[in-house]
């Protein structure tokens, strides 16, 4: 069976989509990359056809969705709301961090559906992450059991595709230690918010992906200009 794997060259979807070969295999591994306004999108387009030459995937999709920015009300995308460093928010705390694009990943799933309908594959794959992230409300199981349902009643009745989350309960840490025993290339990958030479190793997602490699015991092969103690 077909599938699409959502990358956006980051660790998390690296994994998915390494998962999602183990299970489909290249040829019948479909990846698609979003650029929506984003402060490191054109390092993470790269990290998106590094990881896709690696893999040997064929088969891909960019998209450019410029009214993120336009839209605003994020960090990511609006370079008047500075990104935070060095706060780490804990998922259940109440606060919604400013990086959070509003409903960024339903515009993402519905490019996927479309794509997945079309070419007819029958899963989608997104490495959205609950339990060892910075909080939002687009990465929880229960907005993937709702998009499942939406799935259903838009697409034509002979149409079946699954929505896969696998790394959605998993540790950031257990990621890592998950995406090295399937050899996947995670040196190629890029997480941070706003450096595309050298990652800050101060923003949220610096700081939880460097966690998680201390975690897992291993050091990030990636370049940081900051890398604070204990988390090398």
């Amino acid at each position: 069976m077909k599938a699409v794997a959502l990358l956006s060259g980051g660790m998390d979807s690296c994994v998915c989509a390494a998962m999602a070969r183990e299970k489909h295999g290249s040829n019948n591994l479909a990846l698609l990359h979003a650029s929506y306004g984003q402060r490191t999108e054109k390092r993470e387009r790269r990290a998106f056809q590094e990881v896709a030459d690696f893999y040997g995937v064929r088969e891909r999709l960019m998209i450019q969705l410029d009214h993120f920015r336009a839209i605003g009300g994020s960090a990511l995308t609006d370079p008047k709301i500075q990104v935070p460093e060095n706060k780490l928010v804990q998922p259940g705390a109440g606060a919604i961090p400013v990086t959070y694009v509003p409903f960024r990943n339903a515009h993402f799933l519905s490019a996927a559906v479309s794509w997945a309908e079309a070419i007819g594959a029958g899963a989608i794959y997104i490495g959205a992450v609950e339990e060892d992230s910075s909080g939002y409300p687009d990465c929880r199981p229960e907005y993937y059991r709702v998009f499942q349902e939406l799935i259903r009643v838009g697409t034509k009745p002979e149409t079946r595709i699954e929505m896969m989350t696998p790394v959605i309960g998993m540790k950031k840490s257990e990621i890592v230690r998950r995406g090295l025993d399937l050899g996947a290339p995670l040196h190629l990958t890029w997480s941070c918010y706003q450096g595309e030479e050298e990652a800050c190793g101060a923003c949220d997602s610096c700081l939880l992906r460097l966690r998680a490699f201390a975690e897992a015991g291993i050091a990030d092969p990636i370049p940081y200009r900051l890398r604070a103690a204990g988390r090398s």
